[in-house]
Formats: structure tokens, sequence, C-alpha cells
């Protein structure tokens, strides 16, 4: 059974690991092509070095929420963006550089979802209060989990905007899938991820990880996320790193690179 003491968003970090730095810049290329479809990476777990940029900064991420705008609406009116990736990759960041390059998108963090004896049985709850009222148009009412007190909180409102991040490990399951307009994955090989948020969290975190670990290789074990994913974030020394993922939705001539600010861990 898994007994986390709380959050990781909650537990002790430096502050220097929660700053998500903003000098960002773009690089275009098109994709090497080493996979099965023309200008697609077969392998992207292990690539080179992410290149410097080139560009003025502040471009690379608009960029990004530039081509997340002009999307078809994936649930009711809403543009659902799945993050997902393992424990430790990086999603809270890169979701919150994301959102105020879209002008302040709200951002659903499954954290607040999920409890301490549901990792990973949330389903329901997120389709009852997030996915049904969306797809009526109507603001969702979600109750955040608090993970001090091991409760459910007072409802929240969660408006029905042009774009709404999803964030979290486990946004790209299956039963949300459906509901989403993209879905995008942190490159992070698990071992990394892992190795990096236990020396975010702590010793004070360290009973949580020792449960969480096995939860979310069982939970990718049955359903995985990254085959689906649309696009793959690579977080490298310089920013960025956005390529096609494996779901092949966006072709090999809108292959884009980019290359944002400095490395931050989320």
């Amino acid at each position: 059974m898994v007994r986390p003491l709380w959050n990781r968003r909650h537990a002790p970090a430096s502050t220097s690991a929660r700053v998500a730095r903003t000098n960002i810049g773009l690089v275009h290329r098109h994709a090497a092509g080493t996979g099965d479809q023309p200008g697609r990476p077969r392998n992207l777990e292990f690539q080179r070095p992410c290149p410097p940029p080139h560009t003025d900064p502040g471009t690379a991420i608009h960029e990004l929420a530039t081509r997340l705008r002009r999307l078809p609406p994936s649930c009711g009116p809403v543009r659902l963006i799945g993050i997902d990736g393992h424990a430790g990759s990086g999603k809270s960041t890169f979701a919150g550089q994301v959102a105020r390059a879209l002008a302040g998108a709200p951002v659903l963090r499954l954290d607040d979802i999920a409890g301490h004896h549901e990792l990973f049985a949330w389903t329901q709850r997120l389709r009852t209060q997030v996915i049904e009222p969306f797809g009526r148009g109507e603001t969702a009412h979600y109750a955040p989990y608090d993970w001090h007190a091991r409760r459910f909180g007072p409802l929240r409102p969660l408006p029905p905007a042009p774009v709404v991040l999803v964030e979290g490990v486990g946004a790209g399951r299956r039963a949300l899938r459906p509901h989403l307009a993209r879905l995008l994955w942190m490159e992070l090989p698990r071992e990394e991820a892992w190795a990096r948020g236990q020396a975010r969290d702590g010793e004070e975190q360290r009973e949580f990880w020792a449960g969480w670990v096995p939860a979310e290789r069982q939970h990718f074990t049955e359903d995985p996320s990254r085959p689906f994913a649309d696009l793959l974030v690579r977080q490298c020394e310089k920013g960025y790193e956005i390529l096609p993922g494996p779901a092949g939705t966006v072709g090999p001539d809108q292959a884009i690179t980019y290359s944002d600010g400095p490395s931050a861990v989320c």
C-alpha cells in the first residue's frame, strides 16, 4: 500500500530548482528521419544534446502556444492539452511556461485529482468533475486534494477556456486521450526522472517515493502514454527541444526543434 507523507508538490525544495527561467529561443530544423516513417526519429530518449538557441528570446514557447491555439476544440469548446511523463521529468515547469505564453491558460494538476489511496484510480473523478462539464461547455468544479490534511477540499472552478493544460503522471491515459487535442510527453528516462525527483524532494519524501516508483511502473506497464504522444519534449542544458511523437499527428514537414531558456527542474 502506498502511503506518501504529502504531495510532492509541497515537499521542501531549493529555490533554484523551482524557478522557471524565461530566456527563450527557437531553432527550426527538419527531423533526421531515422524511424519507420520519413522525418521521424526511431528513438528519441538518447538523442544528442540540444542545439543552442539562434533567435531572439521569447520565440519558442510562444510558437508552440500559437500552434496549440489553432487546434480544433477537443472537449466541448476546450482544447485540452495533456502533459505527461515520469515523476520528476519537468512537467510542472514546462506547463507553467506554456500557460504563461497562452496568456494565463488554466493548468489542472493531477496531484489535485489524485489522493493518498488513489494515486492512479482517479479517472471517474476527473470525468465527472472536469471532462463532462467541459463537454457541455460549462465551468468545471473540482475538489483539490489536500495532501497535508489527507482529504479533499472545497470545490474550485475551472473555466472552459480555449486551451486548458492537464499536467501530471497519467495525463495521457487511455480514458483521457479521446478528449485531448494534443498529448505531450516529457522525454526523460524514468530512472533519471525519478532520481531528479527524489533529489528535489529530499529525505522527508523517501517514504512517498518508495511507494510511488512501483505504482508508476505498474501504471505505465498497464496504460502507457508515450506511444500515443503527439509531441516529445526534451529538457536540456539550453532549454527544451520539441519533436514529433510516436502518434504521428504532426507530419515530417512540420518538425520543429524548440530550444528554450536554461534548464529548470519542476
